[in-house]
């Protein structure tokens, strides 16, 4: 797995390839400038640390100074600034701006799923819907936003989605091959049914998903796992919206998960502004 300073020198050798040629030919060499970093719409900001080190990988020359903090809801202001050569502000400017308004964008989706389930015991989960190589920072703005990771990768959990058990010849076979191949960890099996959420729990499932179910299905299946094994966790997952959360949240389940976390949030709208030294 590659570091994240790695990740970042790659993304930077993308955007500068063999040089900036309209910074060069505009910006006089040891120019010093100032960059404001604005936000310009009301969100949680995420994103500060990584934007960071885009800069000091940049030129490590170049100070970054904060006036707020990772995962605060906050309306349009100034979150800090940049100072130093100007060149090297207008170097790192987009990659830094485009980190931060993803992960920003994640971090309020993310905080707006979570609000919409008020006092409710239930959990927002991610998925593993994420930007290939950046899974770990949008992960890590799921939790600013106050959400709760699902599994990083296939190596760190066992879920059996509805194509294992097509593979597998049905739910019980699925779990009983798991069980006998990876005993030490905990089982989560996704199903489509009633009844496959009934085999799920009497083979011994650890976490069930619930998926695609409607509004009637899910009261039903915690009934059933009430009924059968209360200390199997409920997982829903499909059709999730904010308005949706609302209805379900005092049925009794214990995570939702969203694939639109990830995948489908809208950047916060930040900006950087310079001026001279």
């Amino acid at each position: 797995m590659l570091s994240l300073d790695e990740r970042l020198k790659f993304a930077l050798q993308e955007d500068i390839g063999r040089g900036d040629v309209t910074t060069l030919s505009t910006v006089p060499t040891g120019q010093q400038g100032i960059g404001l970093l604005k936000l310009k719409s009301t969100g949680v900001v995420f994103g500060l640390d990584v934007a960071r080190s885009v800069f000091h990988l940049v030129d490590p020359e170049l100070q970054v100074s904060w006036d707020v903090q990772d995962g605060r809801a906050l309306d349009p202001q100034v979150l800090g600034k940049v100072t130093g050569s100007m060149q090297s502000i207008l170097l790192g400017e987009r990659l830094a701006l485009n980190l931060m308004q993803r992960l920003s964008g994640v971090a309020t989706l993310t905080r707006a799923f979570v609000d919409a389930l008020g006092d409710s015991n239930t959990k927002v989960l991610d998925t593993r819907k994420t930007t290939p190589l950046w899974r770990d920072l949008e992960k890590a703005a799921v939790r600013a936003g106050g959400g709760v990771n699902h599994r990083f990768g296939l190596d760190d959990g066992l879920l059996i989605k509805d194509n294992h058990v097509v593979a597998a010849g049905g739910v019980r076979n699925a779990i009983q091959a798991a069980k006998e191949r990876f005993y030490l960890i905990k089982i989560e099996c996704e199903v489509e049914s009633l009844e496959q959420l009934r085999e799920a729990i009497e083979a011994g499932a650890d976490r069930i998903m619930l998926d695609n179910m409607d509004d009637a299905n899910l009261q039903a299946a915690v009934r059933i796992r009430n009924e059968l094994n209360p200390a199997i966790s409920l997982e829903a997952s499909g059709n999730m919206s904010i308005e949706r959360l609302r209805r379900i949240k005092d049925f009794g389940l214990d995570f939702v998960s969203v694939g639109a976390l990830t995948h489908s949030a809208t950047s916060l709208d930040i900006s950087l502004d310079v001026r001279l030294a």
